[in-house]
């Protein structure tokens, strides 16, 4: 039993692209819904689809890769915020990841939004994870 699900799914994710995967399959939850579609949203990944057939449910995520270089679009997805050390930013210090390149995934009020949404709407909340 693993402790961090969403630690566990991003790290699923990492595996994959980096062992040229072009489907990845993780067992589901609302959280983790709600942050796949924030990735297709994005452009970090080519489809999703979510599948009710066992009792938790699965999402299968279809990677994208570069055409010309093969490199996975996805360079790099890390965690931020951990069970054993939450990090929380107000709608005013919410980080730019990458210089605005990348986005940062944010647990508010409002629901999981991007740091960029969050700021929009002016609501702090739980840094996630950064992708670029």
């Amino acid at each position: 039993m693993y402790t961090d699900p969403i630690a566990d799914y991003l790290t699923r994710i990492r595996n994959a692209s980096r062992a040229g995967h072009r489907v990845v399959e993780i067992p589901a939850s609302k959280l983790k819904k709600e942050i796949t579609k924030i990735l297709f949203d994005q452009g970090y990944i080519l489809s999703y689809k979510f599948e009710d057939k066992t009792v938790q449910g699965s999402i299968k995520i279809a990677l994208k890769y570069d055409k010309m270089t093969k490199e996975p679009v996805i360079k790099k997805i890390q965690r931020i915020s951990t069970p054993g050390l939450r990090r929380y930013a107000g709608a005013n210090e919410l980080p730019r990841v990458l210089n605005g390149l990348g986005i940062a995934i944010v647990s508010t009020s409002h629901g999981v939004m991007t740091g960029k949404q969050a700021q929009r709407e002016n609501v702090g909340g739980e840094v996630l994870c950064y992708v670029y």
